[in-house]
Order: C-alpha cells, then sequence, then structure tokens
C-alpha cells in the first residue's frame, strides 16, 4: 500500500471550492434530471444500466451528485445511470452527495464531471480484474507466463521497456478471444523466444498479424523447434518499418500488410509439405537454442 503524497505537484495559489457538500441518503423519486444537460439514457448509455444492474455491488456504486431544486427534489449532477440501475433492482434511496449549486453551475459540474475524468486505460483495468480473479484476466495472465510475456500495469516508453514486456492488453485480448490459446502463446513465443526479443517487439501490430498467420496455416503454429528457427530469420523490427510503407502505398491496414510480410517469409523459410522438417534457409543462421530470456539483435 501506498499514501497520497502530493510530492511533485504545484500548489495552487488559491481556490474556490464553495460550500462543503453534505452526504445523505435520497430517496430516488425525489431525484430527477435537468434534460437541458443530461443525456438521454439511450445506446451505450441503456447498455450501461443493464450491465450495472446485472452486477450491481455497493462496493461498485459512488454516491450520486445531485443539487437541490424547486419542489423538494433533487437535480442529479452525476449518477443517472447509476442511479437507474439502482432503481431497475428494486431500490429505494442511494447515497448522494448534496451540494449547492444554480443551474448553470449544475451544468458546469456535469461537464467537469465527464469531461476531465481520468480514463481507465486496459493495462489498469486488467491489472484490477487480475486481482479480482476474474476469469478472463486469469486467462490472460496464464496464456502471457507461457508465452514468458509480462504485460504492463501502466504506459511505459519503449526506451524504457524490458524485452518481453507489453502493453498490448487490449491486443492480446483479442487475439485469445477470436484465434485461441494455442495460436496466441505461440504467437508470443515467436517474439519471446528468438532473437525478435527486444524492447518494443510487442505492438499491438505485431501480436495481431503473428496470431492471424498462424491460425492460418495451423501446420506452421504447430512447426514447434522449425517455427523459432524460422523467426530467428526473420526481422520483425524492420517488418514492422516495411508495413508502415506499404500500407501508406497500397491503402491497406498495417496488420494486414505485416501479416502478408509474415507469411511470404514463412513460406520461404518453411518446407511446404509440413514444418516437421529442418529450417531450410541454408543462407541464414538460427539460433542454437531456444531463448528464454532477453535478446537482441546482431
Amino acid at each position: 500500500m501506498r499514501k497520497i503524497s502530493t510530492e511533485g505537484f504545484e500548489k495552487p495559489s488559491s481556490i474556490s471550492a464553495g460550500a462543503a457538500p453534505m452526504l445523505q441518503w435520497l430517496k430516488i423519486v425525489d431525484l430527477v434530471v435537468d434534460p437541458t444537460y443530461q443525456r438521454p439514457i439511450v445506446g451505450r448509455g441503456w447498455r450501461n444500466v443493464d450491465r450495472i444492474a446485472r452486477a450491481f455491488s455497493w462496493s461498485c456504486f459512488s454516491p450520486v451528485v445531485v443539487s437541490p431544486v424547486e419542489g423538494g427534489k433533487f437535480a442529479i449532477i452525476d449518477g443517472q445511470h447509476r442511479t437507474t440501475a439502482a432503481a431497475l433492482v428494486g431500490l429505494d434511496c442511494v447515497p448522494c452527495q448534496v451540494v449547492i449549486a444554480a443551474k448553470g453551475e449544475q451544468a458546469a459540474a456535469f461537464k467537469a464531471i465527464n469531461g476531465i475524468t481520468t480514463p481507465i486505460s486496459r493495462m489498469a483495468l486488467h491489472a484490477a480484474a487480475l486481482v479480482a480473479n476474474e476469469p478472463w484476466a486469469v486467462q490472460l495472465a496464464e496464456a502471457c507466463a507461457c508465452a514468458g510475456v509480462q504485460l504492463l500495469r501502466y504506459p511505459m516508453p519503449t526506451d524504457k521497456q524490458s524485452p518481453g514486456q507489453t502493453m498490448a492488453v487490449g491486443a492480446i485480448a483479442q487475439c485469445l478471444k477470436r484465434y485461441g490459446k494455442d495460436t496466441l502463446i505461440t504467437a508470443l513465443k515467436c517474439v519471446t523466444q528468438t532473437v525478435n526479443n527486444t524492447p518494443g517487439c510487442l505492438s499491438a501490430r505485431t501480436i495481431k498479424a503473428l496470431c492471424d498467420v498462424l491460425y492460418g496455416n495451423q501446420k506452421w503454429r504447430d512447426g514447434g523447434t522449425a517455427l523459432f528457427e524460422a523467426f530467428d530469420a526473420i526481422d520483425l523490427s524492420d517488418i514492422q518499418d516495411q508495413s508502415a510503407v506499404e500500407a501508406a502505398t497500397k491503402k491497406v491496414g498495417r496488420v494486414q500488410a505485416m501479416a502478408g510480410r509474415i507469411r511470404s517469409e514463412l513460406t520461404r523459410l518453411l518446407p511446404p509439405e509440413s514444418t516437421g522438417g529442418k529450417f531450410r534457409a541454408a543462407d541464414e543462421t538460427p539460433a542454437k537454442k531456444r531463448r528464454s530470456g532477453a535478446s537482441s539483435r546482431p
């Protein structure tokens, strides 16, 4: 655990915080929505209410921010979805943070709360889900552990990363769902167990391209040592650079361009009938042993 620290921040010269809010439980029938600045519940909002209701838990329910209005009612500034979900599951009251604000201030507060909230990254969400033992997060972590991949919990510049680290949590989750565990693990090993295991090589595009290629040719995927020896002769960083140019000139997606180049290289390096044979590129020198840690291209 760590304490709250203000080190490195500059203290504001002055603030105008307004009246201190009160915390109290209010009846849902006394809470109203001002349509002049509040959005109607449609589309994604509708799905959000359904999601909150189906997994309703007080530990995930933050107080609804409201302000007194005429008629003994309280206008919801933030928490329309939470309140609707609470009503949906049959609750009569919700905890509220009551602030004193005129209508214009209410709208400004709504904008501030919903407009400058710090987004939660996929990395942080996965880390939290893993602690909560959610199945999808556990499966993701297990697949990465099998391939020697470390999922970062927060953004980090490539030059600060170590071999085998990646920020591509979203891409890995997508590939696990779309291609399955076997394809994902092998695709990741094509980086971590070859000379391609360099900082930044485990990008979202590279992972998606590798999964697409190996899922499309499962003889390659199941080729074992021959597959990894082939990737010792393939420069994925170079392919990544070349695909950027190809994508721009040919008007194709970067992942598609990378997948095409990887597929061509594997077709050249691996026996066409199966992957059970020996690595056959006479002009290339494969690594003598599989790598389990950091490596760099000579």
